[in-house]
């Protein structure tokens, strides 16, 4: 969960003309505000050794230095300036300026929350839901998430709508949830549209309705949100919500992916594999499942590890096939477990281990894979 960077602009200090138009060149102007930004500073206005941080902190009229950033910004806050409190704590946070310290960082953000900067009550929630710099509390993070959520913060209201979803720190409430997060995605933010189409499409706190889901998964992936590229890709998919469309499943699925994520990646694969929006291309199903599988995706190392048994779109290999599914069924992967097993029944890939088969057909028995349990009815070990 990201912390918010606390983006403040300096007001300026020179008088402009009359005419309401500042009469001297750009770079007279930044440098008349500095000197008069700096002598303010000096004589110990808060307001002014804030502006004098923001300036270092973003190389504005001067050379960029985090250092003398955190050192104005100090002094402000010490004065009891809230704004300057919360950047405080983001250099704390962040290690810009000063030592990363989080329990440093989380005391500024309290002073500043305290007086209600909605950046500070927002980072603090965050920091009370990781335990950085405090003692993890779910309560406390719900907290200062409703109480920037109050003021209108985004991020905030879609942490709690999550809190509320996952019932950390509040009783679960789908409906609070799916409220919340409306608040945030009619704010435009992608996370909180792709939470809300979750909820239409589980019908979870409001009445279940893929088109809805549909809806605020596209205004998601329309900016790029990767989860909500997959997820729209998968009503694709399926023809939930808009009618079935593979072309237009795999075009959602390669979106994704290109930003890594792992399931759209295995999902691109297998529609290479099938051959569903795409034109069938077993390399690069395996190709696109090895990504998925080099990211510790169970279902891609099991399909990996089958296009090295089979020899589709790689050159066969049983040894290969053999290591991926191991992987696979280390992680519980049932279909993976059952393929082990009959490579070391024969000796495909291992040396020939009657004793290793039966283990592995076992644990995929116990999941209730009914071709392992058939498996070692023949081995006589059921």
């Amino acid at each position: 969960m990201k912390k918010v960077a606390f983006l403040v602009t300096v007001f300026l200090s020179v008088a402009a003309s009359a005419s309401g138009q500042n009469t001297e060149p750009a770079e007279q102007s930044l440098a008349a505000e500095l000197l008069q930004t700096q002598a303010a500073a000096k004589q110990g206005d808060a307001r002014a050794q804030f502006n004098l941080g923001v300036m270092y902190d973003n190389g504005r009229g001067v050379a960029q230095d985090h250092a003398q950033a955190a050192q104005w910004y100090r002094k402000a806050a010490d004065q009891g300036n809230a704004d300057a409190q919360a950047n405080l704590g983001d250099m704390y946070d962040f290690g810009r300026g000063v030592a990363q310290d989080h329990a440093q960082a989380a005391q500024w953000y309290l002073k500043a929350a305290d007086q209600g900067n909605v950046i500070a009550q927002y980072n603090l929630g965050v920091s009370y839901r990781e335990g950085q710099g405090v003692a993890q509390d779910h309560v406390q993070a719900a907290r200062w998430f409703r109480e920037a959520a109050d003021q209108g913060l985004a991020d905030a209201q879609n942490n709690l709508g999550v809190s509320y979803r996952e019932g950390q720190g509040v009783v679960q409430d789908h409906v609070q949830a799916a409220r919340w997060f409306r608040k945030a995605a009619d704010q435009g933010l992608a996370d909180a549209q792709n939470n809300l189409g979750t909820l239409y499409g589980s019908g979870q706190g409001v009445t279940q309705d893929y088109a809805q889901a549909v809806h605020w998964y596209r205004k998601a992936a329309d900016q790029g949100y990767a989860k909500a590229e997959f997820n729209l890709g998968f009503l694709y998919h399926l023809g939930q919500g808009v009618d079935q469309d593979h072309t237009q499943a795999a075009h959602w699925f390669r979106k994704a992916a290109d930003q890594g994520l792992v399931n759209a990646q295995y999902n691109l694969g297998a529609s290479y594999a099938r051959g569903q929006g795409v034109t069938q291309d077993y390399a690069q199903a395996a190709s696109w499942c090895r990504k998925a599988a080099d990211q510790g995706y169970a279902s891609a190392q099991f399909s990996l590890g089958l296009s090295y048994a089979q020899g589709q779109g790689v050159t066969q290999d049983y040894a290969q096939a053999v290591s991926w599914f191991r992987k696979a069924a280390d992680q519980g992967n049932a279909d993976a477990q059952y393929s082990l097993g009959v490579l070391y029944s024969n000796g495909q890939g291992v040396t020939q281990d009657h004793a290793q088969a039966v283990h592995w057909f076992r644990k995929a028995a116990d999941r209730g894979y009914t071709p392992a349990r058939e498996a070692l009815k023949r081995a006589g070990a059921l």
